[in-house]
């Protein structure tokens, strides 16, 4: 069965929307949520309210001091903190349904004894990203959807909630198994969110990465973004939804969202937008 995909980008690049797809409704975008949390970040450092390399524990009084964790160490995956601790790992089929607000306040507590990796090395660390929410939404004093819609969305053009952790429930594009039922998702909401808990419409994904990536519309993109070879980018996975967004420094960009693998996305992303032509004028 053809699996469902939106493509969009740019120049050069043709969209494609098929097989049961629609770029005006919400999908799950995983890991790709890091990057609007990391923008957050940035804004937040732009305008002095935070430091890049402000100390953890400066942010969130119940962090042990002495972890040398700052918040350019979350951003960049180098806190020493791992994907996530195993007393937070929920059933395999449901792999965050643990990671409750009470469980990341246990967490924080200890973190000085979670934290098993070396400072300063990079470790994915989705619960890095968790403990990152958290300690913007204790210094701002304002809720996670409240940053996402009056530091990212809003400068970009995007309407209030256009990312977000609780998109209605009937305009939701979501995978399904072989008699057309709904798979059951993840649970990815609560403190989880800013890690992968996301969700916004190809559209918006697309309006996104070029204000963030191509017009840095926000200056200089957020740390979360990979970069390698001329491209800034970065993709994202949940159970049967992947996404990957992306952007050449010569202003070729693409989003490609599928109700489908991972890999298969990654590598159609990446091949898509490097077999683009040059635009003119470029090299």
């Amino acid at each position: 069965m053809p699996t469902p995909l939106c493509l969009l980008g740019g120049p050069g690049i043709e969209d494609r929307t098929g097989h049961g797809h629609d770029q005006d409704r919400f999908v799950e975008i995983g890991s790709l949520s890091k990057v609007f949390t990391g923008t957050v970040l940035g804004r937040l450092a732009q305008d002095g309210t935070v430091g890049l390399d402000t100390p953890l524990e400066d942010c969130l009084a119940e962090v042990p001091g002495g972890t040398g964790i700052s918040l350019r160490h979350l951003a960049e995956h180098t806190s020493g903190l791992p994907r996530l601790p195993d007393v937070l790992a929920g059933p395999h089929g449901d792999p965050y349904a643990a990671f409750t607000p009470h469980a990341l306040d246990a967490c924080l507590g200890e973190l000085d004894r979670v934290a098993s990796g070396e400072l300063g090395v990079a470790e994915y660390s989705n619960l890095g990203y968790a403990v990152l929410g958290r300690a913007l939404t204790a210094v701002t004093g304002q809720p996670y959807q409240r940053l996402l819609d009056d530091h990212v969305l809003r400068p970009l053009g995007l309407a209030a909630g256009a990312v977000t952790a609780e998109p209605p429930q009937g305009q939701r594009l979501v995978p399904r198994g072989l008699l057309g039922r709904p798979k059951p998702l993840w649970t990815l909401t609560g403190p989880i969110a800013p890690a992968g808990g996301l969700w916004a419409t190809c559209r918006t994904l697309a309006r996104a990465t070029v204000g963030l990536l191509v017009e840095h519309r926000l200056g200089e993109p957020a740390l979360t973004w990979q970069y390698g070879s001329g491209v800034r980018w970065h993709n994202g996975a949940t159970r049967g939804s992947s996404v990957l967004a992306a952007a050449h420094d010569d202003g070729r960009w693409i989003v490609l969202h599928r109700l489908g693998d991972a890999a298969a996305t990654d590598r159609l992303a990446r091949q898509t937008l490097l077999a683009a032509p040059e635009p003119r004028g470029r090299s």
